[in-house]
């Protein structure tokens, strides 16, 4: 009976034991070779995935590129949408502005009064220049085209040839553009 009890427990045992519990053993280095053996349909997909994962890097360079130069080109289209419309909006004042240096060279007998007109045009002038609009310089300048609006030749020995010799309308610039050109008078 004893002989039995021992068999009964031996069974027990083994039974127990499951290969959480069993002592692990080190794969044979031909086990290891066979669980890295690669099948040729294996390899195929892999360089088919490979495939796949360098055309969408691709794409996604493109679409990184294509963003980018988008988003260059919308800031280059609202900072000239600006200029636009700062241009006509001055282009608008500009008339006014004549107006204001007639009156001030107009004769008056009120000094207070023309000296609170010379107030208003130099302030109005100061906040056009913190915008960015600048008088154009053309009297003694050379013509050009660009810049001017030639309305007369005249004769006149005290300057140069193709030199602007007279201003009748002041020209005026907003940073590199032209708001208005001057009306001069070119020397022969």
């Amino acid at each position: 009976m004893s002989e039995n009890v021992n068999q009964e427990n031996k069974q027990e045992q083994e039974n127990t034991d499951t290969p959480e519990t069993q002592p692990q053993q080190e794969p044979s280095p031909e086990t290891a070779e066979e669980t890295f053996t690669v099948t040729r349909d294996q390899m195929e997909k892999m360089e088919q995935l490979a495939k796949e994962l360098e055309t969408m890097k691709d794409q996604y360079l493109r679409l990184a590129a294509e963003y980018d130069n988008y988003r260059k080109r919308t800031t280059k289209e609202k900072m000239e949408a600006y200029g636009d419309a700062t241009c006509r909006c001055i282009a608008e004042i500009l008339p006014v502005i004549d107006s204001f240096e007639r009156a001030i060279e107009a004769e008056c007998t009120d000094e207070s009064y023309k000296s609170g007109m010379q107030m208003i045009y130099t302030n109005f002038i100061d906040v056009l220049k913190k915008i960015g609009v600048t008088e154009m310089e053309a009297l003694g300048n050379e013509f050009d085209p660009n810049l001017h609006n030639a309305i007369k030749k005249t004769e006149d020995e005290n300057f140069g040839e193709n030199t602007i010799c007279e201003v009748f309308q002041k020209g005026y610039m907003f940073n590199d553009r032209v708001i208005r050109h001057a009306v001069v008078a070119v020397a022969n």
